[in-house]
């Protein structure tokens, strides 16, 4: 039997649906978090207690940070599932970058912008 070295046209074509997918809630995610930063602000306390309004800034601004490392995580994520797109492009996708052997189905379709398999991750980790 003969080993595949890279996963067939149609098969590619799957995962360009589930990373397209992806990428479009992802987007939608990052706008969101993003519009939320930018209209933080909206919700004034100025007619309330000044005790109130201290407490209320610290906490929004912890909620600003909150939220602008997980905006920084999205586009994280997005450029991943981009640079999964192009693999598809280039027919390099699902290949792990450490073995050079496919990366297995289940891997890629739960984690699609993976480049190694578990087994090179945990090797990875335990160098």
């Amino acid at each position: 039997m003969e080993i595949k070295k890279r996963y067939s046209d149609e098969e590619l074509e799957e995962f360009r649906g589930i990373i397209n997918e992806k990428l479009a809630v992802a987007h939608r995610d990052y706008k969101d978090m993003m519009n939320q930063l930018n209209n933080s602000t909206s919700n004034d306390v100025a007619d309330t207690s000044p005790t109130y309004k201290a407490m209320e800034e610290g906490t929004e601004s912890q909620s600003k940070e909150e939220l602008l490392t997980m905006a920084q995580r999205q586009q994280k994520f997005i450029k991943g599932l981009e640079a999964a797109l192009v693999r598809i492009q280039n027919k390099t996708y699902g290949i792990d970058r450490i073995t050079g052997e496919l990366i297995p189905k289940e891997r890629l379709r739960a984690v699609p912008h993976a480049t190694l398999s578990v087994a090179s991750k945990e090797a990875r980790k335990n160098r």
